[in-house]
């Protein structure tokens, strides 16, 4: 999985839409498929019009544990997404997650003007949701 500053870097390079959207497409290519038994109602993001699934998972029981997240999507592009949105938060802190809006990102890497208002709902649909998991781990 691409590192959030490698992708950062990418997108500074990419001055046409076209090519960010390919982009984003081959961001989600290299993204590792979700198993199937996660792919459950449980594990899926309400609020996308695409099926979007994301997995959290917790490398420690301290009072600010680090967390790292699975997803996938049925559809290119926002597996794509799924990829920075993956990129933004695995790996962190439950209280840096909180602290991190990923829509800053995608407005820093200038995708949220390019992306539909369903897709653009599906993605802070997913940054809430993730946010939320970490509030609650943080809280524990």
């Amino acid at each position: 999985m691409a590192e959030l500053s490698q992708i950062i870097d990418d997108f500074a390079f990419l001055d046409e839409w076209e090519d960010r959207y390919r982009y984003v497409i081959e961001l989600g290519k290299a993204l590792p498929d979700l198993a199937d038994d996660k792919k459950t109602a449980e594990y899926k993001v309400q609020g996308c019009a695409s099926q979007v699934w994301l997995v959290s998972h917790v490398k420690d029981e301290s009072a600010d544990p680090v967390m790292t997240f699975e997803g996938d999507s049925d559809a290119h592009i926002v597996r794509g997404l799924v990829a920075i949105v993956l990129a933004t938060y695995s790996g962190k802190h439950a209280s840096e997650i909180v602290a991190t809006d990923a829509i800053d990102t995608f407005n820093q890497i200038g995708l949220v003007e390019h992306l539909s208002s369903q897709r653009a709902n599906g993605l802070r649909s997913m940054v809430k949701r993730i946010r939320e998991e970490a509030r609650l781990k943080a809280a524990a």
